[in-house]
């Protein structure tokens, strides 16, 4: 299975930022066994090269950044047009705060908001180009707190809303393009970034209690693969009630 067919058997190529992270690295995974060739962003370059070892190696690049800084932005773009051709743009990097107003840091919200906002703003209009000559799909992971806020998350949750605005008018933008503009909104998934925070507060870790990092993999392919005569423009996910024991 692969993105698009091409009349002329090139790979299709999907860049993939936060590819280290729980849900990037398994995204990455099904797009590679689809068939596709990568580029993987992230900001360690030694958790880069060991997901290159995962996925073969002999079809993916990787790019070391810090999505936080817009020269390293600039650098990946760059990157991407690089390739051959580019499909499929997937922005699965993300920064989380937790605290109330009151006891946020000074900064807090601009951190998370050069990461969750300002960064896949900026690479979905540089990309743009590209994604507009291969009519290709821009997915944005975003979260449920980019659609209900909750307390002490408030910083979190508005930039995730600020991200779910970018993405619902770049779609209107990009309308009659081809170009496809997909939000995944996934509850408490089983990451290293849910498992810190349960230890922060206080609980106990059972990652078989919260969705799977490839449930929402597997649900991203089902969308960016769907015939051109629908689309998928937003997509919630939560965990399953867990049956009693």
């Amino acid at each position: 299975m692969v993105l698009m067919a091409d009349p002329g058997g090139e790979r299709p190529v999907a860049l993939i930022t936060g590819a280290t992270g729980g849900m990037g690295r398994a995204i990455a995974a099904r797009f590679a066994r689809a068939g596709s060739d990568l580029i993987l962003a992230a900001r360690s370059e030694a958790a880069l090269a060991e997901l290159q070892d995962e996925l073969g190696g002999a079809a993916t690049s990787a790019v070391v950044c810090d999505l936080a800084k817009p020269e390293d932005v600039e650098r990946l773009a760059a990157a991407a047009f690089g390739a051959p051709r580019l499909d499929l743009v997937v922005h699965a990097a993300g920064a989380y705060a937790s605290g109330t107003w009151e006891n946020s840091p000074a900064g807090s919200l601009r951190a998370l908001l050069a990461v969750n906002v300002e960064a896949p703003a900026a690479l979905s209009r540089r990309l743009l180009p590209a994604i507009r000559q291969s009519r290709g799909q821009i997915v944005f992971v975003n979260s449920t707190q980019g659609l209900r806020g909750t307390a002490e998350v408030g910083a979190y949750a508005a930039s995730k809303h600020a991200m779910k605005a970018v993405a619902e008018t770049l779609r209107q933008e990009l309308r009659g393009t081809g170009v496809r503009v997909l939000t995944v909104f996934p509850g408490s998934t089983a990451t290293p970034m849910q498992q810190a925070i349960q230890r922060q507060k206080g609980r106990s870790w059972d990652p078989g209690a919260f969705i799977q990092p490839d449930d929402v993999a597997a649900m991203i392919m089902a969308a960016v693969t769907l015939p051109r005569t629908a689309e998928v423009v937003d997509m919630t996910i939560l965990p399953a009630e867990r049956p009693p024991n």
